[in-house]
C-alpha cells in the first residue's frame, strides 16, 4: 500500500478523515466540561436558583432522617413560618 506508491486508497481518507472528527469532538468536549466544572466551582447557588437551602425542605428533610422528632419537627416549622409570636401571645392571655 503505502510503500509503493504513497497514495491513499479511498478507507485511507475515510480513516484519516475519521479520525480528524473523532480528534475534534474530543477537544471540544474536554474544553466543554473545564469551562461547566470551573462554573459550577464558583456557584454556591442551589438547583432552585436560591442562595442556601430552603428552611423548611431542609427542616423536613431532617425529620425524615429521623434526627428530630415530631414534636421538636412541629415546633421548628411553627417558628419559621412566624406563627411563634402569636403562639406565644395565645398562651399568655
Amino acid at each position: 500500500m503505502f510503500w509503493y506508491d504513497h497514495d491513499l486508497s479511498g478507507w485511507g481518507w475515510f480513516a484519516m478523515s475519521a479520525s480528524m472528527i473523532v480528534f475534534w469532538a474530543l477537544i471540544i468536549s474536554l474544553g466543554v466540561l473545564l469551562f461547566r466544572a470551573l462554573a459550577r466551582a464558583g456557584d454556591t447557588k442551589t438547583p432552585t436558583g436560591t442562595r442556601g437551602a430552603d428552611p423548611e425542605k431542609l427542616l423536613a428533610e431532617r425529620f425524615a432522617r429521623g434526627e428530630i422528632d415530631e414534636e421538636e419537627y412541629d415546633r421548628r416549622l411553627t417558628v419559621l413560618r412566624g406563627c411563634a409570636g402569636d403562639r406565644a401571645r395565645l398562651t399568655k392571655s
